[in-house]
């Protein structure tokens, strides 16, 4: 890989969800290393983005690619786009009874490193070493994977996942959706945490609020409306959706 490529590229995406189309032609680039938002109203496609690039299956690609460093992932499953290092942190991160957090991570990380034989004492010691960092109680590991976590305890539990895996990209989908303001600080702080440890990874923070960009500046700022990435400049321009809302920009929506 050469330091032109970037980490995450989305060339001329379309993709469309029971056959009605969502997304209309996206595009934009990652680096490595930094921190790109992307912002825009409810129903413009933000969320139907982040399906598309790990890959569900409800959502139809009819046009474009998806690239990872350089690679075209456009017909991988999700499983090979997150042992490649592709990393989504969910809205609403789903309740799985019967599986303890421990045991997901380990299985996860197994997937991720390609070394079948991770232990349980391996596990346990990665993840007691990044739930102190992160501010996490050591208890939850034992608990079944989000259920009954609240809001915040399930957003942090999914940067726990982001620290111990590793991934090239992390794609951060309204990660500060139904959270207080204490909560969504300790996010943050998870965050720059997770980044101060490894300064390469290159994340997508999809939102709607300009709230989260006051504790994690982005560097670079797209808005998206109807499908489109209609502009992109730098944090000022979150400023600017902050003041002028989301209708100032439809005008640009060829």
């Amino acid at each position: 890989m050469t330091d032109d490529v970037p980490a995450l590229e989305v060339v001329n995406l379309h993709a469309s969800v029971d056959g009605r189309e969502i997304l209309r032609g996206v595009d934009l680039a990652v680096p490595a290393g930094r921190l790109h938002a992307l912002m825009g109203p409810n129903g413009s496609g933000k969320s139907t983005l982040a399906n598309v690039l790990l890959g569900n299956p409800a959502y139809e690609v009819t046009d474009g690619a998806l690239k990872l460093l350089g690679e075209d992932i456009t017909a991988l499953d999700p499983g090979d786009r997150a042992g490649r290092g592709l990393f989504l942190g969910f809205q609403h991160p789903e309740e799985i009874p019967g599986v303890s957090v421990l045991n997901f991570l380990r299985q996860a990380i197994s997937i991720r490193t390609g070394i079948n034989d991770y232990s349980v004492l391996e596990t346990r010691l990665k993840v007691m070493e990044w739930t102190k960092r992160l501010g996490m109680d050591n208890r939850f590991l034992d608990r079944y994977l989000n259920e009954g976590f609240s809001g915040g305890e399930r957003k942090r539990n999914e940067l726990l996942q982001m620290a111990l895996l590793q991934p090239v990209v992390a794609v951060l989908d309204e990660t500060d959706s139904g959270l207080d303001i204490d909560a969504l600080k300790a996010v943050a702080t998870g965050v720059t945490e997770i980044r101060n440890e490894r300064p390469d990874l290159a994340i997508l923070l999809i939102t709607h609020y300009h709230r989260i960009l006051d504790h994690l500046p982005p560097d670079v700022v797209h808005v998206l409306v109807d499908g489109r990435v209609v502009q992109t400049g730098g944090p000022e321009l979150a400023l600017e959706v902050e003041a002028r809302g989301f209708d100032a920009f439809r005008s640009k929506v060829a």
